[in-house]
């Protein structure tokens, strides 16, 4: 009678299990946040359609100041930032080409299509994202979605859907700003620097963009919101552990909102492009 041991699984198989069950705890963590957006787009049908259903307006209101106008300084300064480095480096290569008057247009198209949305957003995740996640999380950890729940009242109608609209409405009027402030600064520096004068500036931004470019961008904006009020609702709600696990969840509020920002920033791309729209 053989009494060896059976033998250990091999380095290859390991790895493979636990590809397996990261790929198997991805595709759960993404199907509950498609489930949430769901629910919450099942609670702003009814209260579209149902007067008697109310979202509390006062607390939607509260959010979007505390989210978007909280955010409005360092998106000005992040974006002005941006406007100003784009404009001093596509300069060289420019005037080697004897094109420096081309700087307008291409900031002008670079911060509308992309870094505008991007900008505001990847600034909205960390100061907003992080915010709501690590407060669902709280009220997860002190009982008070129970509680809730005990009474009756829904967590998504009541928690989810006010953050969900106050980063989704808040992310798109930040957008417009960056591009503002992006342009500015853009011109600001061609004023002081390339010797291109602020009419001429002007002129050749409203010559190379157009509403296309603009609502773009806006479209962009609107999704990105609406992702990082879903993911940091989604890891606010599931937070186990305590404390320990309000920091992990917004540590993965931050890195998921902005790896999805960026696919979804991609998928975008390639659509417009298809479409001929860029």
């Amino acid at each position: 009678m053989s009494t060896d041991a059976p033998a250990p699984p091999s380095a290859l198989i390991q790895f493979c299990d636990a590809v397996g069950a990261r790929f198997i705890t991805l595709l759960a963590h993404i199907g509950g946040i498609w489930f949430l957006l769901t629910q919450a787009t099942h609670w702003l049908f009814k209260a579209s359609f149902n007067r008697r259903i109310r979202l509390g307006r006062p607390a939607i209101v509260a959010q979007i100041v505390r989210v978007g106008v909280g955010s409005i300084f360092i998106v000005s300064l992040v974006s002005g930032a941006v406007g100003f480095i784009l404009g001093l480096q596509m300069a060289p290569p420019l005037d080697n080409l004897g094109q420096v008057r081309l700087v307008p247009n291409i900031v002008a198209v670079a911060v509308l299509r992309e870094l505008g949305p991007l900008i505001a957003s990847i600034v909205l995740t960390g100061f907003a994202g992080a915010a709501i996640a690590a407060e669902i999380g709280t009220m997860v950890v002190g009982e008070e979605i129970e509680a809730l729940e005990a009474h009756a009242l829904n967590p998504v109608r009541f928690l989810v859907v006010p953050r969900l609209l106050a980063t989704t409405v808040s992310l798109t009027a930040l957008a417009v700003i960056a591009d503002i402030m992006a342009i500015g600064a853009g011109m600001l520096m061609s004023a002081s620097v390339l010797d291109i004068p602020p009419h001429a500036y002007i002129q050749s931004t409203i010559d190379q963009v157009g509403p296309r470019d603009f609502l773009t961008g806006l479209i962009k904006a609107g999704v990105f919101g609406m992702l990082i009020g879903l993911i940091a609702c989604a890891n606010g709600l599931k937070v186990t552990g305590g404390a320990a696990g309000v920091g992990r969840a917004t540590t993965n509020t931050v890195v998921e909102s902005i790896v999805a920002i960026i696919f979804a920033d991609l998928i975008f791309t390639a659509v417009f492009y298809a479409l001929g729209w860029t």
